[in-house]
């Protein structure tokens, strides 16, 4: 990595959705486990379909640097119009097959790259940082890492991580954990359980993550978590999936079925309580978003680099045609206003 860079200041805008990725750190997973590694690119096959991988491969490739670069990020934000980025780890870091040695490992060593990383850039970039979810009694330890140790914004999750689902019991600690320092969780998946069923189209990626989006926030809601942690700070990649679009299904299961009653209000009520970035690609679908979640609830995102996301994303927003007041929140204030609260030990 270079030394220290800046950026000018563009217009306050922030995009909550950017990735990074960590050569060095796959490299040493490989290393040290290339037999799980090579099952996990098996699965990642099947899942996906020769025909998916074979042009997924060579579109990472071309954009590698801006992956990996901070002087080609900061200029391609600077051509987008967006003054700051929310960087999280390439989803494929998750590695949720890792025994408890490796996972940990890689939060650790996660935590300190991206913290190194936008350490170069510290009026352009925030960080956020990786936890162990796949044993969750060692996800305080990694989200303290992030926070306290690594002075990163908050931590990214994938939408389960083997048998742990967002309703699992195990995690009550690190809800409480994240609600108690006031940090940002990001919720977005890698793969999806439908495994073969979305292995060609790359239904994997346009079907399996908005499902993976939706069954994630499902749980969440559904089991209470946000009833007994109302302080979390929970934004949801690709919109939230499929879930704000067809809330009503839930709220009529919750009034009809008493085993969907988990939470103490219907599902819908949640929506405002969560946080949603501006990936899903059409406006009619961002009126609706603004409309379910509130106008205070969405946040800009782009999904950057990669090729389904969006690479104008305040141009997408401006498209919509919201009120001036909405627009602004969106582009940045709303972002703006979850980082206000200070994290302490």
């Amino acid at each position: 990595m270079t030394g220290p860079v800046t950026g000018a200041a563009v217009t306050g805008t922030v995009d909550v959705h950017a990735h990074v990725l960590l050569p060095t750190l796959h490299a040493e997973v490989e290393r040290r486990a290339p037999e799980l590694v090579a099952e996990a690119a098996a699965l990642d096959l099947r899942r996906n379909g020769a025909a998916s991988q074979a042009v997924s491969g060579p579109m990472i490739g071309m954009r590698i640097p801006k992956l990996t670069d901070v002087n080609v990020r900061l200029a391609d934000m600077d051509a987008q119009g967006v003054e700051r980025q929310w960087v999280s780890a390439s989803p494929n870091h998750f590695y949720p097959w890792a025994p408890e040695g490796l996972a940990v490992w890689v939060a650790g060593e996660a935590n300190r790259l991206i913290a190194d990383y936008v350490a170069q850039a510290p009026d352009r970039l925030t960080g956020l940082g990786l936890v162990p979810m796949q044993h969750p009694e060692r996800m305080v330890e990694y989200l303290d890492d992030a926070v306290l140790g690594r002075g990163l914004a908050g931590v990214e999750i994938s939408s389960f991580a083997g048998d742990v689902e967002l309703s699992d019991p195990r995690l009550e600690p690190f809800w409480a954990r994240a609600a108690e320092l006031g940090i940002v969780i990001f919720l977005h998946p890698f793969g999806c359980s439908l495994d073969e069923r979305l292995d060609r189209f790359y239904l994997a990626n346009t079907v399996g993550q908005p499902t993976e989006n939706a069954v994630a926030l499902s749980h969440l809601i559904f089991a209470g978590v946000l009833d007994r942690h109302p302080a979390l700070k929970i934004v949801a990649a690709h919109g939230g999936g499929y879930l704000p679009t067809v809330i009503g299904r839930s709220d009529h299961a919750w009034n009809v079925r008493p085993d969907a009653r988990g939470c103490e209000h219907p599902p819908s009520t949640y929506l405002r309580k969560v946080w949603f970035d501006t990936v899903v690609h059409d406006s009619r679908t961002l009126h609706a978003l603004v409309e379910v979640a509130g106008e205070d609830r969405v946040v800009l995102g782009s999904d950057y680099p990669f090729d389904m996301g969006l690479d104008d994303p305040v141009t997408k927003i401006r498209e919509a045609e919201l009120a001036e007041d909405i627009t602004q929140r969106i582009l940045g204030g709303n972002a703006a206003a979850l980082l206000e609260t200070k994290r302490t030990a």
